[in-house]
């Protein structure tokens, strides 16, 4: 059975720094995708980084981002833990949401990876906000 916890959430002025974990259980990072999402209240969710789990070899770590988060934001994953994190620095106001980890165990991540659909297993999720 796929469970995925996040924490690390919390509050924090603009300009602060959080990290937020997903630990995975129920599958072994290999050539899987992962992918973070937020969604702020009133606004669709949205696609805020995602990475191919595994190791160097099976083309796994190379991270994606959306434009709004860029160079503020890193994810990153420790196979050994089945966890990816979400290090996410120079917090504007406008990064305050639920932010949710998502899981595609079957399929590395591909053309889709940033629809929702595309995922099977989502954590409760964990707030994030910042005040300016």
């Amino acid at each position: 059975q796929v469970q995925l916890v996040e924490s690390g959430g919390g509050s924090v002025q603009a300009g602060g720094s959080l990290r937020l974990s997903c630990a995975a259980s129920g599958y072994t990072f290999s050539r899987n995708c992962m992918a973070w999402f937020r969604q702020a209240p009133g606004k669709e969710r949205e696609g805020v980084a995602v990475i191919s789990t595994g190791g160097i070899s099976t083309g796994g770590g190379y991270p994606y981002y959306t434009d709004s988060v860029r160079g503020r934001f890193i994810i990153s994953q420790d196979n050994a833990k089945n966890t990816v994190y979400l290090q996410m620095n120079s917090l504007k106001p406008e990064d305050t949401a639920m932010y949710y980890c998502a899981a595609d165990p079957a399929r590395p991540c591909g053309w889709q990876m940033w629809r929702g659909a595309t995922y099977n297993y989502w954590g409760q999720g964990t707030q994030v906000i910042v005040s300016s």
